[in-house]
């Protein structure tokens, strides 16, 4: 029987540290639809649309991101805010323009924005504070993505193009 135990032993105690080690995170991917009836407070007739796919990283400490419009004129910047649906909020990161990148001035169809993001990159009233918490609000539904237009000529909010506000906006969930 010693022989057993010496034998059995490392196989229980190997077993029972196997199943004790927390499960591989996983990349967590949300998908946006981005249009004017979604805007606040008011729905906006454009015929600019468009999707974002966010891409949150297995260990939790990036977000990769690609915005893609449809028919939108005069982008002028693109945000996640943090609200509700039907509340509109502080924005907390910039995708768009960053890193060099400037307005599109005319009509504009194709991938907008594209790039990433971590804790270094939060502004606003989650300047500090740690990606865990943005994503935790991201899950439940407390964040949007605005996508705002600007002519560059007064009035503001004149029209298609010319939305400061924004004219597009989708809610990540």
């Amino acid at each position: 029987m010693p022989m057993l135990n010496r034998v059995l032993l490392p196989l229980a105690v190997a077993a029972l540290a196997l199943t004790a080690l927390p499960a591989v995170a996983a990349e967590v991917t949300y998908t946006v639809e981005l249009t004017g009836q979604a805007n606040v407070p008011d729905p906006i007739k454009t015929p600019a649309s468009g999707q974002a796919k966010l891409v949150v990283s297995a260990d939790g400490k990036s977000v990769s991101y690609v915005l893609t419009v449809k028919d939108l004129d005069n982008a002028a910047s693109v945000d996640l805010h943090l609200g509700s649906p039907g509340q509109n909020g502080p924005l907390v990161v910039k995708l768009f323009p960053v890193r060099g990148a400037s307005p599109k001035e005319g009509p504009f169809s194709g991938v907008l924005a594209q790039g990433k993001f971590d804790a270094s990159n939060l502004t606003g009233p989650m300047a500090g504070a740690g990606l865990g918490e943005l994503l935790e609000m991201m899950g439940e539904g407390n964040v949007y993505i605005n996508v705002h237009t600007s002519d560059g000529m007064d009035p503001p909010n004149s029209g298609p193009g010319d939305y400061r506000l924004g004219e597009i906006r989708g809610q990540v969930k």
